[in-house]
């Protein structure tokens, strides 16, 4: 099986690995304890968070550890927002957020909070004139995703920022799919909170971290936590965090290799699909500067999504679509509808995704074979012009 869903997750770094085994057995001790075996434990885990501040860019104090992305928006969210309510009620993001976002602000929702969605551009992009419009009096938190996860597209958080700053609204930036692609310190001075998780940089499953600024109020949400500052309870998972550490350092050595590779199977790929140029819509950015290029979201007129998926999974190929199933009904992609796509037409939706062992064979016979199959459609011979016969 050739594997093309590197958005969703990473196998395992092998030097991650053997990090995971050597604390698990060494360094096994809580780091809540006072004895020797605990401190040894505490002391790791504090290097691990130096390690990561100084990776991104922050002060270590406004690192947290968490069990990866999903809880890290939700602790971001919940405690800022709570920890900022006697300013206002009024919270702002994205239509097109990851579900772990969307869950958040149906929370709050139900908590009193007012929510403003807003879509996209058709390039994928928040627009700006909307976002300033949607602000109010009672704002107090604005939350827009770095990168998109289905078509990769990179908001402009240094603008979205100064919109914020200027009505002294918080910012919080679900950065999960750029955290190893793009260098967060580029966007440290422009947030107050963000989120990465560890399984999306060839880190171990469960383990994630959120970043709050130190100058930021936040309101815990299991009073009496003693661990991680009071931010979240629970045994802090040392092995896993250092495990991450190491996937992160050996991925940010290869950052810029990597981009550029990845562009390069890019256009491959793209390349390879000219073929059926007439049905394919390529969704994202047009400069390449505000797209990841390890992700591509397509649509193929006519074909379902989730039908392509798994006829590509029955000849080898691993892909993904923007669709979830929720108990049993077919859902379609939120950042297709948030494009403005009707359910059928956003339904049509595939992912793409490279990693670190994605080779241009692989990507030229991937689409070879979406080729193939779309060909052998009945959306591709009825587009097809009548053969004029003299």
């Amino acid at each position: 099986m050739k594997y093309f869903d590197f958005a969703a997750t990473c196998p395992l770094d092998p030097e991650a690995a053997e990090t995971y085994i050597q604390t698990a057995t060494h360094y096994f001790g809580n780091t809540s304890s006072l004895h020797d075996t605990g401190e040894n434990a505490n002391s790791l885990l504090e290097l691990c968070r130096n390690e990561l501040a100084e990776m991104i860019g922050v002060l270590p104090e406004g690192v947290y550890f968490t069990s990866g992305g999903t809880e890290s928006n939700f602790l971001a969210l919940e405690s800022i927002a709570r920890g900022a309510s006697i300013k206002g009620n009024h919270i702002v993001t994205g239509a097109a957020e990851h579900s772990s976002v969307h869950s958040v602000m149906t929370r709050l929702k139900n908590d009193g909070y007012e929510i403003t969605f807003l879509p996209l551009t058709s390039k994928g992009m928040i627009d700006l004139n909307q976002l300033r419009g949607a602000m109010r009096e009672d704002t107090i938190l604005v939350s827009i995703q770095h990168a998109n996860s289905e078509i990769g597209t990179i908001q402009p958080l240094k603008e979205i920022s100064a919109i914020c700053k200027e009505r002294n609204i918080l910012l919080h930036s679900d950065c999960v799919q750029s955290f190893g692609k793009i260098d967060l310190k580029s966007i440290i001075p422009y947030v107050d909170s963000l989120s990465i998780s560890g399984h999306k940089v060839y880190g171990p499953k469960g383990i994630g971290a959120v970043y709050i600024h130190p100058e930021v109020p936040w309101s815990p949400l299991f009073p009496g936590s003693s661990h991680e500052n009071g931010l979240r309870p629970g045994t802090v998972n040392v092995p896993a965090i250092a495990a991450m550490i190491t996937a992160i350092q050996h991925l940010s050595a290869q950052k810029e290799e990597l981009s550029l590779r990845f562009t390069n199977l890019r256009q491959s790929f793209l390349q390879a699909l000219q073929p059926i140029e007439p049905l394919l819509t390529v969704h994202g950015a047009e400069d390449i500067h505000e797209q990841l290029p390890s992700i591509l979201g397509l649509s193929i007129r006519g074909l379902e999504g989730q039908w392509l998926m798994l006829e590509c999974n029955r000849k080898g190929y691993a892909i993904s679509t923007g669709t979830a199933c929720h108990t049993g009904m077919l859902s379609p992609s939120k950042t297709m509808k948030s494009l403005g796509y009707d359910d059928k037409t956003a339904k049509e939706f595939i992912r793409i995704s490279f990693g670190c062992s994605t080779t241009e064979n692989d990507v030229k016979n991937l689409a070879n074979t979406i080729v193939s199959i779309a060909q052998a459609s009945s959306s591709f011979n009825s587009f097809k012009k009548p053969e004029i016969l003299w």
